[in-house]
């Protein structure tokens, strides 16, 4: 266990690094820093922090960076998330707010997550395993032609068009929305299948093979393999922090391109709390010189997707961590609204 003297010493070393991208030394520590304690302390205790693994010299100068481990201590000790001010809330709110459907909202985000951090955003869409029925629209476009919408509690609406085996009339019609909706609607996708199985045998003779071809459609769409889709935006944000990646930039965006390297990276959508995975914790090699900041978002307290950001490890870690919360809650809002 480190003493608390050299906890401070790791914070002040950790804070000055982000803030000048400077190697940093005693002297400096001492004379930005009220440690209480000479500069010959200081150096003593910045020693004991190297052979323990926490800092590092990166050249022959003088200073000392924070090492991956350093950095994590620094997160899980340390580094309070910093709030955002009154105007900052405000402002992600005016932003998100004018969002006119999901795919709206998620566009927002991700600009909005790489204006605040300065970052590469990521935000994935809410998962329809983790969601629920808010209605489910049935209309005839001919005869024999339905259009299913399903809408979920996210806001997401999925449309397919359902070509029926025999003509099906506008009341039975009407009948099997009212009969489907009073079954499924509130209720969770992982359900539906169970509560749909013998709705068939409400109906005619006749009408059984159309609605069976409704209900068919219907869990397709609760089902199909592409609901895990990511948005991802500020990219250009990564050429700012040139000399922060050791070699080439370049494993990073071939990382960044990989969509189930990005859905790892950003974790179980079912965690809604905050996870921080720095540099070679990220189990892709391509990043182990960026951290990644994540957090799950949705409606009524539980998770059905997360969002984040990826950056270099020399990262405001407080500042970036409470604006991903932030921006997280305020969707998570407006999910519950729409």
């Amino acid at each position: 266990m480190l003493s608390e003297r050299r906890l401070q010493v790791l914070r002040a070393i950790v804070q000055d690094y982000v803030g000048t991208e400077e190697p940093v030394g005693s002297k400096a520590l001492t004379e930005r820093h009220s440690l209480g304690v000479s500069p010959a302390t200081v150096r003593n205790d910045m020693a004991a922090l190297e052979d323990e693994g926490y800092i590092a010299q990166p050249h022959t100068s003088a200073g000392r960076i924070p090492t991956d481990k350093g950095y994590r201590l620094f997160v899980d000790k340390l580094a309070g998330v910093k709030p955002m001010s009154p105007p900052e809330r405000r402002a992600i709110q005016n932003f998100l707010d004018g969002a006119v459907d999901l795919d709206d909202v998620v566009a927002r985000t991700v600009r909005l997550l790489a204006q605040l951090t300065r970052q590469v955003a990521v935000v994935q869409y809410p998962s329809l395993t983790r969601s629920t029925v808010r209605h489910v629209e049935l209309l005839s476009l001919a005869p024999a032609r339905v259009m299913l919408v399903l809408i979920t509690d996210t806001g997401r609406v999925e449309q397919r068009m359902v070509d029926c085996p025999a003509p099906f009339g506008e009341a039975s019609l009407a009948d099997l929305r009212a009969r489907l909706n009073s079954r499924v609607a509130g209720r969770r996708f992982t359900d539906v299948p169970r509560l749909v199985e013998d709705l068939p045998e409400a109906f005619d003779l006749e009408d059984r093979g159309t609605v069976s071809t409704v209900l068919s459609t219907l869990l397709e769409t609760l089902v199909e393999e592409n609901e895990e889709r990511l948005m991802i935006g500020g990219t250009a944000n990564l050429t700012r922090f040139g000399h922060d990646f050791p070699l080439t930039i370049r494993p990073v965006l071939e990382a960044l391109e990989e969509q189930v390297v990005l859905l790892k990276l950003l974790g179980e959508a079912g965690d809604s709390g905050m996870t921080v995975r720095i540099g070679h914790e990220n189990a892709y090699e391509g990043l182990n010189s960026t951290s990644v900041v994540s957090v799950g978002y949705g409606s009524g307290g539980e998770a059905v997707a997360k969002l984040g950001v990826v950056g270099p490890t020399r990262m405001d870690y407080p500042g970036t961590m409470g604006a991903v919360r932030a921006v997280a809650r305020y969707v998570g809002q407006i999910l519950a609204e729409s």
